[in-house]
């Protein structure tokens, strides 16, 4: 069930006289694992009790992710592609954006990842595999006492 859903339950309930308690209970009753918790049916019944009728969330106030703009991503990207042991402090000092919006800074998003792997030569996973099989028959050959230098 969505979230407006189970308000409207909560509210059904309520306007039954039922206490938070029972409304939980009943919640577990019929919808055993994808009930809210208690606190929140208990915020919803008191919401209700003090004349709330909407079950829908209010819509909260606060800042908008500014750091994830496109120009700064693409500009990240770049960063990132030139150097891949760049540090985030690097990062924030390059955007000039703020400590509290580097959080919100896509580092590792998927496209610089495919990006860097589809730039790589086909060569380069084929020599890693044969490698990889020289190290196994090494480890092998020597019951596992073996460490590449």
């Amino acid at each position: 069930m969505k979230k407006n859903e189970f308000h409207a339950v909560i509210k059904h309930l309520h306007m039954k006289d039922l206490t938070p308690k029972e409304i939980k209970a009943e919640l577990d009753n019929v919808h055993s694992t994808s009930t809210p918790v208690f606190a929140i049916v208990y915020n919803w019944v008191n919401e209700f009790k003090h004349g709330r009728t909407s079950t829908c969330d209010a819509p909260r106030s606060g800042r908008p992710i500014e750091a994830a703009t496109p120009e700064i991503i693409d500009k990240i990207h770049d960063i990132i592609l030139t150097d891949r042991q760049v540090k985030v402090r690097e990062l924030v000092e390059a955007t000039n954006i703020t400590d509290s919006e580097k959080r919100d800074l896509p580092l590792e998003s998927s496209s610089s990842k495919e990006t860097y792997f589809e730039g790589l030569d086909k060569s380069y996973y084929s020599d890693g595999l044969k490698k990889l099989e020289n190290r196994w028959i090494k480890c092998i050959e020597l019951k596992g006492d073996y460490v590449e230098k």
